[in-house]
């Protein structure tokens, strides 16, 4: 069984973090989400993976090497001055899925606790040609929204209709399954978007039906999602969690801290405190509802909360980073300095006054 990650956006909206690093390497609870991914198509009976990518994501994975959990993993690269979108990737990785079975394609930017084998088991009781994975969400405006008929076929997909002009609230999980015939539907060497042009094709021919999923499933597209999809995961797996036993700091659950966190005396860290490794945090230090990256360090008297500092940025004494403010990979935030309002720091840039 093969799966094409579908891989090559550039996380525009999650600037400035993804200045430095794609989206498929945002960490969340300390693993990038990309291993989170390979964790599931493995436990799917998923043999082997294609990452469809731009060649500086391509970079990125090669150089973090996320586990990959026993899976045979291969990269298809965009093509550097025209992207082919959300299908003419499948369309120019055919050769590496072939035309022998059915594959999962699926979007690298969500996180979806999927049943990989029943996603599959449904797609060929159905006989057609695609199944989409569904899922039920409170204000499907900003997604691919379906309308389903008794046996599960989908009649109507419309790619983020109007308010009020919503016909369900499934919306497509972003991963599939696909048979080869699907090739035939796609145009080569130009970009093809699968919500816009294909899946409506489909929906004509009869050949695309939904399955619901009823795990866990986040779209980390923003800032606030990515740190909310974080809180649900760590209060997910809180129980799973084991933190180093010679953090001195009060512990305030659920935290999750990785090897080599030093913290000061005083400190309180917690709830919903996410921590990389090897950072440094100081005395009297407090961190709520926040991430911090690997390598960064915290001064004494900080507070944080509901921010995200970056890997290797610094944080001066008596600092107060406010809710969604994001200070990027290798900055600097000078003593004393306060941030409000989803203020953000550009990566490698050094802030000495308020931003409020």
């Amino acid at each position: 069984m093969k799966a094409l990650i579908l891989a090559g956006g550039f996380a525009t909206r999650l600037r400035p973090l993804s200045c430095s690093r794609p989206k498929t390497l945002f960490p969340l609870v300390n693993r990038p989400l990309l291993q989170w991914i390979f964790e599931r198509l493995a436990d799917g009976g998923v043999d082997e993976v294609i990452l469809a990518v731009n060649a500086l994501t391509q970079f990125y994975i090669r150089q973090q090497k996320p586990c990959k959990c026993g899976l045979k993993v291969r990269f298809s690269l965009d093509p550097p001055k025209n992207p082919l979108g959300t299908a003419g990737p499948i369309k120019k990785a055919e050769k590496l899925l072939g035309h022998d079975e059915p594959f999962i394609v699926l979007n690298g930017d969500i996180f979806a606790d999927i049943d990989y084998k029943a996603l599959i088991e449904a797609h060929k009781k159905a006989n057609a040609l695609a199944t989409m994975a569904l899922c039920s969400v409170e204000d499907p405006s900003c997604f691919g929204v379906v309308e389903l008929c008794k046996d599960n076929y989908i009649t109507r997909f419309i790619e983020k209709p109007p308010k009020g002009q919503v016909p369900s609230n499934f919306i497509n999980a972003g991963a599939y399954v696909l048979d080869p015939g699907v090739f035939d539907f796609i145009p080569e060497g130009r970009a093809v978007s699968i919500e816009r042009e294909i899946f409506p094709r489909l929906v004509v021919a009869k050949q695309l039906v939904g399955h619901c999923i009823d795990g866990l499933w986040m779209d980390i597209g923003k800032p606030a999602e990515y740190l909310e999809a974080n809180r649900l995961l760590l209060s997910s797996f809180a129980h799973k969690i084991v933190n180093p036993k010679n953090v001195l700091a009060e512990i305030k659950s659920p935290v999750a801290l990785e090897q080599g966190v030093v913290v000061g005396e005083k400190s309180i860290l917690g709830p919903y405190a996410i921590i990389g490794k090897n950072v440094k945090i100081g005395c009297n230090v407090t961190i709520s509802n926040s991430i911090v990256f690997s390598d960064a360090e915290i001064g004494d008297d900080v507070k944080l909360n509901g921010a995200v500092v970056g890997e290797g940025a610094y944080i001066g004494r008596h600092a107060d980073i406010g809710d969604g403010c994001i200070i990027a990979d290798q900055a600097k935030v000078k003593e004393n300095v306060h941030m409000r309002d989803g203020a953000t720091v550009c990566p490698a840039k050094e802030i000495s006054e308020n931003v409020l």
